[in-house]
C-alpha cells in the first residue's frame, strides 16, 4: 500500500470516528519537530457544551497546558494535521484502540486491538459522563451548587469540580433507587453523620425537598465547628429552614428518636460502625454508608493459612478493609436489612469508592445460616469487630446466642 493510500485511510478513519461520535480519547506524542513552542504531547477528549458535542485539545508546552474546544469538523481536520507532525498517535473508541505509527519517511501504519477492561474504565467516562442523563443535569442552574463553587450561576460545571459534580450525581442515583422504601405520608427525618462541607447533604435536600417535593427534615452532624457554621449560613441563604447542622459525635447523638434514613460518608474507622448501629437502633428504612480508614481489624487479623497475604503490609491493609465491610454487610443483614455493596465513584478519583446501601425489609431476616457464616469468618480470622461488641437489642442477643429463634 502506498504512502498516499495510507494517508487517505488515516484521514477517513479519523473523520468517521469523529463524525459518528465514537472517539473516547486521543493522544499524540513524539513530535517530529524540536522547535520551541512545539507541544510535547497533545490530548483530545469529547466534551458536552451548550452548543452540543465538541472536542477539547490540550497541548502540553513545557509546564503549560493550553486548551481549545473545537467543533467536530474542525477537530477531525486538526487531528489529521497532528498525525503529520507526531510520530505516534493512540485513538480510543468503545470497540477498539487504534495506534498510528509514522515512520521517518512519513508513511503511517495502523495497529488495532480490542480495548482492555482497564482501558474502558479509564477512557469511557470522558464522553459518557457528559452525555448521560444526570439527576442534576449539566447546563441547568442549581443554586446550592453555584454557592459551593461546583457550578456557575448559568449552570456550567466548573472544570476543576467536575469529579465532585459526578460524585454528587452518583450519590443521588443511589438515593433515587431507594425512594420507594421511604414513607410518603409524613415528614421524613434524615441524619447525615460526619457531613463535612455537606456537598451531598445539600444535594440530598435539593433532591427530596426541591425536585421531589417531599416533606423532609435533614440534620447534618460533624465535629468541626467552623464547617458546621459555614453550612448553617449557606442553608440560611438558600432559605432551607428544614436543613439543620450541629456539632456532635456520632456515637453520642440522641436528638431524635425516629430516623428514616441515615447517611454516613467517609466517617473514619469505627465511627462508621457507630453510625450503622445507631441506624439499626432507630430501625431506619435506608442506610447509605461510604466507609473510610478501616484500621480496627488490621491489628486483629491473625490466620497462619493467610500468612503469604498478611505478611505484606499493603495487602493486609486492603484485605482488612474488605473484611471490615463484609462484617458490616453481614451484620446489617442479620439486623433485617437487604444490603448491597456498590461502587460509589471511579477508583481513579479515590480508593474509598465502596458504598454500603441497606434497605430495611420490614420483616424478620433468616438468621441461623447467616449467623453461622458470620461466626465462621470471624473465628477463622481471629477478629472482634466493633459492631458486634457494641450491638444492643435483638441483634446483641442473637450474637451472644441468647436468642434461640431463627429470626430477628
Amino acid at each position: 500500500m502506498s504512502a498516499q493510500t495510507q494517508h487517505e485511510e488515516v484521514s477517513k478513519l479519523i473523520e468517521d470516528i469523529v463524525r459518528e461520535g465514537n472517539l473516547l480519547q486521543a493522544t499524540f506524542s513524539q513530535p517530529r519537530s524540536k522547535e520551541d513552542g512545539t507541544a510535547v504531547k497533545v490530548s483530545v477528549r469529547p466534551v458536552r457544551l451548550k452548543g452540543g458535542l465538541a472536542y477539547q485539545f490540550e497541548r502540553r508546552v513545557g509546564a503549560k497546558a493550553l486548551h481549545a474546544n473545537l467543533a467536530p469538523d474542525e477537530a477531525a481536520a486538526d487531528m489529521l494535521r497532528l498525525t503529520e507532525g507526531y510520530r505516534q498517535a493512540l485513538l480510543k473508541t468503545p470497540d477498539e484502540d487504534i495506534q498510528i505509527l509514522v515512520g521517518k519517511k512519513g508513511k503511517p501504519a495502523l495497529l488495532r486491538r480490542p480495548p482492555t477492561a482497564k482501558d474502558r474504565s479509564a477512557a469511557a467516562p470522558a464522553v459518557h459522563n457528559r452525555t448521560k442523563s444526570y439527576v442534576l443535569p449539566e447546563g441547568e442552574p442549581v443554586p446550592f451548587l453555584a454557592e459551593l463553587g461546583v457550578m456557575t450561576e448559568d449552570g456550567r460545571v466548573v472544570k476543576a469540580k467536575y469529579d465532585k459534580f459526578r460524585q454528587i450525581n452518583r450519590f443521588l442515583e443511589t438515593v433515587v433507587d431507594v425512594l420507594p422504601a421511604l414513607p410518603e405520608d409524613r415528614e421524613l427525618t434524615i441524619v447525615d453523620f460526619g457531613c463535612g462541607k455537606s456537598y451531598l447533604t445539600f444535594a440530598l435536600y435539593h433532591l427530596l425537598s426541591v425536585k421531589e417535593r417531599r416533606n423532609v427534615r435533614i440534620y447534618g452532624l460533624d465535629l468541626k465547628k467552623d464547617v458546621i457554621e459555614s453550612c448553617s449560613r449557606l442553608a440560611g441563604r438558600l432559605g432551607w429552614d428544614k436543613l439543620h447542622f450541629a456539632v456532635g459525635d456520632i456515637s453520642q447523638y440522641r436528638e431524635t428518636s425516629r430516623v428514616d434514613m441515615v447517611v454516613t460518608l467517609h466517617a473514619c474507622d469505627t465511627a462508621t460502625d457507630a453510625a450503622l448501629l445507631q441506624a439499626i437502633g432507630w430501625e431506619s428504612r435506608v442506610i447509605l454508608s461510604v466507609p473510610c480508614c478501616q484500621h480496627e481489624l488490621f491489628g486483629q487479623i491473625s490466620q497462619p493459612l493467610l500468612k503469604p497475604l498478611l505478611k505484606h503490609g499493603l495487602l493486609k491493609e486492603r484485605f482488612s478493609a474488605l473484611v471490615t465491610d463484609a462484617v458490616r454487610a453481614q451484620l446489617l443483614e442479620l439486623a433485617g436489612y437487604r444490603t448491597q455493596l456498590l461502587e460509589f465513584v471511579d477508583m481513579e478519583n479515590t480508593p474509598k469508592n465502596l458504598l454500603i446501601r441497606a434497605v430495611r425489609t420490614g420483616r424478620p431476616a433468616s438468621s441461623r445460616e447467616q449467623l453461622e457464616e458470620y461466626a465462621r469468618m470471624r473465628d477463622f480470622l481471629g477478629i472482634s469487630p466493633y459492631m458486634e461488641n457494641h450491638a444492643d437489642g435483638r441483634l446483641s442477643a442473637l450474637l451472644r446466642g441468647e436468642d434461640k429463634s431463627n429470626t430477628i
